[in-house]
């Protein structure tokens, strides 16, 4: 019943996509422990078993740094929250015809808050953006997009236009300094979350009920997670990624050893998180469960077994403290939907690379009628085939991962 009101309709299609990235990640994994192991034996140490749990991050980044010699760290200071604040409002304006004034004079509810009008490419008033990015006591931790106003034209006669235009809010929990310097993961949560703002902000629909993100679990990550592929873009970066004392932009060599990296230990990171989203499902389909005798325990051991899970590998989130199982009913049978929207991102991303201009404006106007704009006024399948001219192609999201 979960997966009804979803784009994937049926467990059997859930099962199918993460059988079909698990196969992959597995070939993946065992190489990239291969190679771990490799190393460690070539600088003289010894493992008891060879790589474990324990064992992996440690040597993973050992591996890196002497196979890439890339240290992400020292892009950090090209990655101030001012600079990657420009980034996304110039992709943004180069996507969608937005423009942010900033509006100092509108009292916010903290003084970190800042205020901006968002017009579009003819001075129209499209929203306003609440941009919350420091982390304080009391706050919520993590990162969201909220909306104070959701988009409406279900107005009562005669009512300011006004009422209808969305109060859009990003939280994101930075440590505030005199200079913010961003993690190249944080600069690309700025970005996601900037992707569900722009759900909300660019929202053309006649009821706030259908607006926004209000469409199904396994399409709401696809705006947020598009928008994470122009932070790594090479023509944004050159360009918004800047010394935060110098204004040097960020050294090329940098950036290319970035790119070579890109695809380095994707397999691990694929195997930790398909697992939790297969046994998720699996746990979901247990027809005769009772609960005096079902062992969850005996029941993950089994379905590692079964599935072959790599060794040196271990769930990302174990049954216990897996929050997804049981948290709220939207969440059961519900991991999966990360996974499904990547394949919706990497296949809508391939739209642009494939004119050559990752800001074609063409493609643009497209994304933004039927991704961005149309809420859940169509069934999001419906959309996303008016968007691409067919349905989703997995193979982008493999490539992009280096599993093919």
């Amino acid at each position: 019943y979960q997966c009804v009101d979803r784009m994937a309709k049926t467990p059997e299609a859930v099962i199918e996509l993460l059988e079909n990235v698990w196969e992959k990640a597995k070939a993946s994994a065992n190489a990239e422990r291969q190679a771990l192991e490799e190393y460690v034996q070539q600088s003289g140490e010894q493992l008891d078993g060879g790589i474990q749990a324990w064992d992996w991050r440690y040597y993973a980044e050992k591996v890196r740094q002497a196979k890439y010699d890339f240290d992400e760290s020292l892009l950090k200071p090209y990655l101030s929250l001012e600079a990657v604040t420009d980034a996304v409002f110039h992709v943004s304006n180069k996507l969608f015809g937005l423009n942010y004034v900033h509006r100092p004079d509108i009292d916010t509810y903290h003084a970190d808050v800042k205020a901006y009008e968002v017009r579009d490419a003819e001075d129209k008033l499209v929203a306003v953006f609440l941009h919350d990015n420091f982390a304080r006591p009391h706050k919520s931790g993590g990162a969201w997009m909220s909306e104070y106003r959701s988009q409406t034209k279900n107005l009562a006669q005669g009512s300011d236009v006004v009422e209808g235009i969305p109060i859009v809010s990003n939280n994101n929990n930075f440590a505030k300094g005199t200079n913010t310097l961003l993690s190249f993961d944080d600069a690309l949560t700025l970005f996601h979350e900037m992707g569900h703002g722009h759900h909300g902000m660019l929202s053309d629909c006649t009821y706030s009920r259908l607006a926004s993100t209000n469409v199904l679990t396994d399409f709401v990550e696809l705006p947020s997670q598009l928008m994470e592929h122009w932070m790594k873009e090479d023509e944004v970066l050159k360009e918004y990624a800047r010394h935060y004392e110098t204004r040097e932009p960020v050294p090329m060599e940098l950036l290319q050893k970035r790119n070579a990296a890109k695809s380095f230990n994707q397999g691990f990171d694929t195997i930790e998180y398909t697992i939790c989203a297969l046994l998720d499902m699996l746990l979901h389909q247990v027809q005769d469960y009772d609960s005096d005798e079902f062992d969850v325990s005996k029941f993950e051991k089994e379905q590692l077994e079964r599935l072959g899970m790599p060794q040196g590998i271990v769930m990302r989130h174990r049954p216990a403290h897996f929050a997804h199982l049981f948290a709220t009913s939207s969440y059961a049978a519900g991991y999966y939907v990360y996974l499904w929207a990547e394949v919706l991102d990497a296949d809508a991303f391939a739209a642009f690379q494939e004119t050559g201009n990752i800001f074609d404006s063409t493609v643009a106007q497209k994304l933004k009628q039927y991704i961005y704009s149309s809420g859940n006024t169509e069934a999001p399948d419906e959309l996303f085939r008016k968007f691409r001219g067919r349905d989703p192609d997995i193979s982008f999201m493999l490539k992009k991962k280096g599993l093919v």
